[in-house]
């Protein structure tokens, strides 16, 4: 099956032209008004009979909406695709008897020979046109010899005139066959731009679809899932634990508004708030603290090397993985005691590691989801890399490493 862009092509080359190599026909249509013209004037000046003199001039007027009413259509179609149809020879034909009648009648009328010539060889196959063009060129030897005149005197202009008027007709066609070639290919590019930018335009409503899904993911999706637990715990425990209920229920609240705000800021596509406000590592904490609160986990974070400021881009897709990897931890965990959250700054990297201690799982590389496989694709865009290692019953690692190279250009960037 042909693509669009295909069918538009092959609608061009077999059909009407592009309306660019249309326009090169405009000088042509001067040059064939001005052959008229010049070859009337030539047969009001000569001093033959007046009755053939106006005969000629009415067989050359004829011509005029001869070629008008067919011939250029069939020139500004054929030319450069070697097309041939009854059309093309009726033409040739008409503006071949046409050209003989009025020579016939006046020998000044074969000047017409310079708008005849390339006419045939636009509008007629390049075989049958030089062979129209020969007989055409012959005319006027033929009408001297008919008429008792110096073949002698003729005959050598005659053949000069057929070689020239040969590479005329062929250089025209040549000129007009780029013309339209480039005409077409112009046509070509400019579709082509059309269809790159509307997959550009693809690309990004896709990339911002999934953006927008591993924001919403690790954000509000996470929030409303810790907000179930925390209301379901609390449904268990209000009758004989009240007071552990209402810690549940407090905590519950606490989480909608961080993700409220969370929400807000997202919507206004601003820095995370708990960067904002604080650097890396103590948001990280806030993290932990979360996490302590909800679970009861043992969750130990350190710091090592000097902090050092980092791309918002590179300190938004850390916290946002160990946003992750607590979510894990609350879904998948359940006989995990212990997380360990290690932020680690080298010369030359920035990186993060997130473990615990739960039943662990087999990592699959196809992951479908939004959470690990949203996790890599924002490292990605970071330049950096990321790494799950976890088995069943030894916990789970998740190691992220971020060249500050690669941090530095993301800053000049923005």
């Amino acid at each position: 099956m042909r693509t669009h862009t295909q069918v538009n092509v092959a609608e061009r080359r077999g059909g009407r032209p592009p309306e660019a190599g249309n326009r090169w026909f405009a000088l042509w249509d001067g040059y064939f008004a001005i052959s008229y013209a010049v070859t009337t004037v030539l047969l009001f000046t000569t001093s033959g009979d007046q009755a053939y003199r106006a005969m000629a001039i009415g067989a050359l007027t004829l011509g005029v909406p001869w070629y008008a009413a067919l011939g250029r259509g069939l020139m500004v179609h054929n030319t450069g695709h070697r097309s041939f149809g009854p059309r093309n020879l009726v033409f040739g034909v008409g503006l071949f008897l046409l050209f003989t009648v009025a020579t016939a009648c006046d020998i000044a009328a074969s000047f017409a020979l310079f708008a005849v010539v390339p006419m045939l060889m636009m509008a007629l196959s390049t075989t049958p046109a030089i062979a129209v063009v020969l007989l055409a060129n012959l005319v006027p030897v033929t009408v001297v010899w008919l008429t008792g005149g110096q073949i002698g005197a003729v005959l050598p202009i005659s053949l000069l005139g057929i070689a020239l008027s040969v590479l005329q007709g062929l250089w025209i066609t040549r000129v007009v066959r780029q013309s339209r070639e480039r005409a077409e290919l112009i046509e070509e590019l400019r579709q082509s731009r059309e269809q790159l930018a509307q997959l550009s335009r693809e690309a990004g409503i896709a990339a911002e679809r999934e953006r927008l899904a591993r924001e919403i993911h690790d954000t509000l999706a996470q929030g409303l899932t810790s907000i179930i637990s925390l209301v379901q715990a609390a449904e268990s425990e209000v009758a004989e634990l009240p007071e552990l209920a209402c810690r549940h229920l407090e905590l519950a609240g606490r989480v909608a508004k961080d993700s409220l705000v969370e929400a807000r800021e997202f919507v206004a596509a601003l820095t995370p708030p708990s960067l904002r406000e604080s650097s890396l590592a103590q948001a990280v904490q806030r993290q932990a603290d979360n996490l302590v609160a909800q679970t009861g986990l043992t969750v130990r974070c350190r710091v090592e090397g000097p902090e050092v400021p980092l791309p918002m881009a590179v300190g938004v897709v850390l916290l946002r993985t160990v946003q992750e990897a607590f979510a894990n931890v609350r879904k998948h965990a359940s006989r995990a005691r212990c997380v360990d959250v290690v932020l680690s700054y080298a010369p030359d990297r920035v990186g993060l590691l997130v473990r615990d201690d739960g039943e662990g799982f087999e990592v699959r590389l196809d992951d479908k989801g939004f959470g690990l496989s949203g996790m890599r694709a924002r490292v990605q865009e970071i330049n950096g890399e990321a790494t799950v290692t976890s088995r069943p019953g030894r916990g789970t690692a998740i190691e992220v490493t971020v060249p500050l190279a690669a941090a530095g250009e993301l800053a000049d960037e923005r």
